[in-house]
């Protein structure tokens, strides 16, 4: 039975701790005294006084989440993160209607990256912060934020942790939620120290190298400045790639390197497919520029590795506008945004897991053909494959490009040519940003109508929780009482 009382609860936390948040852009402009200050002021009022009374006024002795509770709490709590994290860009008019800064905003904590404001660098250096902020908070799981806080307050946390964590996954996590939750923020923010010391050294400045930093880590994509990383030199670049990649990687391998295990990502064989498909579509590209556009070597290498990068991972910072490269390379990055990162990582999309899995599958199945008596059985790392592991594997892909297609024509349908429609719904899902056509890397999502930008919306948050964690709320059987 749902426990209507203990969602509301959780709700009106999670609500508070974002109005919390939202000192630190108050902060900003405090800094940089700009026009926001009211603005930002307004926004965590609202946000803090509507969730602390939501919390106080459902607090209950029992506060045991449930399965099903915690099904309803996980995709409620990013939805009413985005609804209140959008007032700031909404209440100051730096975009236009409420649509447009919830779609930034969810796009934001979902950290796919795709934005409607065609110049950002007008926005007021506390907008802009808690636009980047919203990455940060979303990056490592808005659930995992407060999911270590939960038993100080007598809730337990693991239910959460499961639906926020559905995803496949090559590594183990440690048994302890709470300890696990704690540490990954911990890798989650030196990794955000580490990149922001690097980009200052590049003579970035301090305000954009936490904002870029921010982007990078949790493989968002928003940028303060219009041309993206392009407005920065090459060191600025590479430092941004090998972040981006560290970003892309198992966050258990991280915890694994922290304890002193420097073998443990090479003995990792999701670790090793993802770099052959870093390495792989990186010349792959560089050597297509060469020949399509005539570039110079190393600037050739360099964006064809910032964007193999920025797209396989999720992230969506540009150095370039790809959509004036050759139609082969336009096909070939448009598959790229169906890979995506490392399971365990803040990266989005399908996931180099699931692809390891089909590969020695099928493998397997060869296997099978040439000696049908012998008994096979089908491991990764340390993980044995269980017929259900491959069956729910097999689902995913399935209703992964069944959404696609269906995306894909309500956007056709809603105005959008077909690569566009294509571009934005692949990227959407993925958590990448730029598209293609109309949504491409120099462009924004500005000119899609509004009902297209809810759907887009919503797609967001399905790629960012692996569809199943949504579509379990439309079946009859979650709402029986069995």
């Amino acid at each position: 039975m749902i426990n209507k009382r203990i969602i509301l609860n959780i709700l009106g936390l999670s609500i508070f701790i974002e109005g919390l948040f939202m000192l630190f852009p108050i902060l900003v402009s405090l800094i940089y005294q700009e026009n926001d200050l009211k603005t930002n002021v307004f926004a965590f009022l609202i946000t803090t006084v509507t969730g602390f009374l939501l919390w106080m006024s459902t607090r209950v002795p029992e506060n045991e989440i449930g399965k099903r509770d915690a099904y309803l709490i996980v995709p409620t709590v990013w939805i009413m993160f985005s609804l209140f994290g959008a007032l700031p860009l909404y209440l100051g008019g730096y975009v236009h209607g409420y649509t447009n800064a919830f779609f930034e905003t969810m796009s934001g904590f979902t950290t796919t990256g795709a934005s409607v404001i065609a110049n950002v660098e007008a926005l007021p250096h506390g907008v802009l912060f808690w636009r980047s902020l919203t990455h940060l908070l979303g990056g490592i799981g808005i659930l995992i934020m407060f999911i270590a806080i939960l038993p100080f307050l007598g809730v337990g946390g693991s239910q959460l942790f499961q639906v926020e964590s559905v995803g496949f996954t090559v590594n183990k996590l440690r048994p302890r939620v709470r300890a696990t939750a704690r540490a990954l923020w911990i890798i989650y923010l030196s990794l955000v120290f580490a990149e922001t010391i690097f980009l200052i050294l590049g003579k970035m400045p301090v305000f954009d190298a936490l904002c870029h930093s921010f982007g990078t880590i949790a493989t968002g994509g928003f940028s303060t400045k219009n041309n993206s990383i392009a407005a920065y030199s090459p060191y600025i670049q590479y430092v941004i790639i090998i972040f981006m990649i560290l970003a892309g990687t198992n966050f258990t391998l991280h915890m694994q390197m922290a304890r002193g295990e420097w073998k443990a990502p090479f003995r990792n064989p999701e670790f090793r497919l993802y770099l052959i498909f870093l390495v792989t579509a990186g010349l792959f590209i560089t050597a297509l520029i060469i020949i399509f556009h005539d570039d110079k070597p190393s600037s050739a290498f360099r964006d064809a590795f910032f964007q193999t990068t920025s797209i396989l991972t999720c992230t969506g910072f540009s150095t370039v506008d790809y959509m004036k490269w050759s139609h082969q390379l336009w096909f070939f990055i448009f598959l790229l945004m169906f890979i995506g990162g490392s399971s365990g990582s803040t990266a989005g999309g399908i996931k180099v897991a699931r692809y390891l899995l089909f590969f020695k599958n099928m493998r397997l199945q060869f296997q099978r053909l040439l000696h049908p008596k012998a008994v096979f059985s089908l491991k990764i790392g340390d993980l044995t494959v269980t017929n259900e592991l491959m069956s729910r594997t097999f689902a995913f892909f399935v209703a992964y490009m069944f959404t696609f297609a269906i995306g894909t024509l309500i956007l056709h349908f809603n105005g959008l040519d077909t690569a566009s429609a294509m571009g934005a719904v692949a990227t959407t899902m993925g958590g990448i940003g730029p598209g293609l056509g109309s949504v491409g890397p120099a462009s924004t999502y500005a000119a899609v109508p509004l009902f297209g930008k809810w759907v887009l919306s919503a797609l967001m948050l399905l790629g960012r929780l692996e569809l199943f964690a949504i579509m379990i709320l439309f079946s009859r059987v979650f709402w029986s009482n069995k």
